[in-house]
């Protein structure tokens, strides 16, 4: 039998359902110091966040209901699972954020909730809570709502005049992947046609140009490769402008919760080595200029999990080295490991004046830039 809480408090809400919020990281929860999934001190419900655009700053972050009709089978919130279910209206919600935000504890709100009745409705809800915070109490701050898969576009449109952000999780790769996930979600008419329409009205010159759009994908509960996931990645973001996409391992609840089409891998650890390596592709393409036909797969379609994927391209392609590190382009020299962005700038500045004669010239000796040595020449 589901759990009910009969008439609790809006703390006690809170508490609930920002637990269950944690699943949804399409705004990163964390920063350099304090690493994702943890929550600082003054309540659960206070996520230190990465922000889209690479700031750092503390969102509160919940959902308003975890009553839901979908049967997703990689989410411990679908209906018929047994846990304590409850919901925050409107003006509860908008109400808690305000005596945060008045304290100076959050800078601003991620906003998501589980499907409950039909997703407009679930819409109607969060597009309620923004409403209140900027109309009602003036509220010009960073707001996230999530959008839920099949909202129409009207629900949609409301959602981004009124948003700083947005995402609709595209989960996995592919509505055969989906079909093995949920029989209620259609993959086409529910998550791809609404995150194009979003990327329709958000693109620049367009109305809502200002609105961030982001996305997650749930790694492993659908038997996908990274061969899959790589390929829409570089989909959204060459094809959709999507600005930033966000992965959570999949982590099987309980022995009767398993998924078929899901592989164990050898190593517990191995589930988050890969979560990580996608995370380094999504670098490699938002930051360095790689490619789709840059990332390498194995015969699996899987990638590396002992090498990073810039190095495993370094690796198959002893031709493109040594690199003149006084001459080369931008982009040449972020394909050297050991180089990133800020070094590249560094290296391009320096030599405006004079030549780099050797590896103290780029900067201080270190691991990481000691990588680099071996594909270089002055």
């Amino acid at each position: 039998m589901t759990g009910i809480i009969s008439k609790p408090g809006t703390h006690d809400k809170l508490r609930i359902l920002s637990e269950d919020g944690q699943y949804d990281l399409a705004c990163a929860c964390g920063t350099k110091d304090q690493p994702g999934r943890t929550r600082g001190d003054n309540g659960k419900w206070i996520y230190p966040i990465t922000l889209p655009n690479g700031g750092k700053s503390v969102l509160f972050k919940t959902l308003m209901s975890n009553v839901c009709t979908n049967d997703c089978k990689y989410c411990p919130l679908r209906e018929n699972v047994d846990l304590r279910r409850c919901s925050l209206s409107a003006e509860e919600t908008a109400s808690a954020f305000m005596d945060y935000y008045r304290r100076k504890e959050v800078f601003g709100l991620f906003l998501s909730s589980a499907v409950a009745k039909s997703p407009d409705a679930t819409m109607s809800k969060l597009n309620t809570v923004a409403s209140i915070l900027r109309k009602k109490h003036k509220f010009r701050g960073f707001i996230h709502l999530k959008i839920m898969a099949g909202a129409s576009k009207a629900a949609i449109e409301q959602s981004l005049s009124l948003a700083s952000a947005v995402s609709l999780n595209i989960e996995t790769a592919g509505k055969e992947n989906m079909a093995k996930l949920s029989a209620k979600k259609d993959y086409i008419s529910d998550i791809i046609e609404p995150i194009k329409f979003i990327s329709s009205v958000t693109g620049k010159g367009n109305r809502y140009h200002r609105v961030k759009q982001t996305t997650q994908f749930i790694v492993g509960p659908a038997g996908e490769t990274d061969a899959d996931i790589v390929k829409y990645m570089f989909g959204l973001y060459d094809r959709l402008k999507m600005h930033r996409i966000y992965f959570s391992a999949y982590q099987q609840q309980s022995e009767d919760q398993k998924i078929q089409s899901a592989p164990q891998p050898q190593k517990p650890e191995d589930t988050f080595t890969r979560e990580h390596r996608l995370y380094q592709v999504d670098f490699l393409f938002r930051k360095y200029g790689f490619t789709q036909s840059d990332i390498a797969c194995d015969k699996n379609g899987n990638l590396s999990l002992q090498a990073d994927p810039k190095q495993v391209w370094a690796t198959n392609h002893p031709e493109f080295f040594p690199v003149n590190v006084n001459k080369a382009h931008r982009n040449d020299l972020l394909k050297i490991p050991g180089i990133g962005p800020v070094t590249a700038k560094k290296i391009i500045s320096h030599r405006k004046s004079e030549n780099l004669n050797s590896i103290s010239d780029i900067g201080k000796d270190g691991a990481i830039l000691r990588k680099a040595i071996p594909y270089l020449k002055f």
